[in-house]
């Protein structure tokens, strides 16, 4: 495990994230008419603007850290099987503590949050996908 591939890898699935994320919740018009109707929640675009390189920055904390733990975890399979299930977990790990914690906590609908499960889910599948063919091409 180097911390050099661990980086790297990082730092593409850190892009996956957000490729993913730009054409799922900009690009799914019912995912966005969802998004609108809690605009009132939601920080104004140009807002958002002016916070978004903390949020990045985050991500790709968050990002790095999960790229270390797959280089920790023994999966068995393909880099492609072991995305898979690492991105299947962590999925169903993101929308255990945030999107049911988003629906709780604000004043959303039900729909906006099945949207988001839905949408959440299938972006770290794909990112730890990546992450796994990745780390598994520098690696080995």
């Amino acid at each position: 495990m180097s911390f050099g591939h661990i980086v790297l890898t990082a730092v593409v699935a850190w892009v996956a994230y957000f490729v993913f994320g730009g054409v799922v919740f900009m690009g799914v018009p019912a995912l966005k008419r969802e998004f609108q109707k809690y605009a009132h929640i939601y920080r104004p675009q140009e807002d958002m603007k002016k916070v978004m390189p903390f949020g990045m920055a985050a991500t790709f904390v968050a990002i790095l850290v999960l790229t270390h733990v797959y280089a920790m975890v023994h999966l068995q399979g393909s880099p492609v099987e072991r995305g898979l299930i690492f991105g299947g977990l962590i999925g169903i790990f993101f929308d255990c503590v945030f999107v049911a914690h988003n629906y709780v906590n604000l004043n959303i609908g039900a729909k906006l949050s099945i949207h988001q499960a839905i949408a959440y889910f299938f972006e770290w599948v794909f990112v730890c996908v990546v992450m796994a063919l990745v780390y598994g091409t520098l690696a080995g």
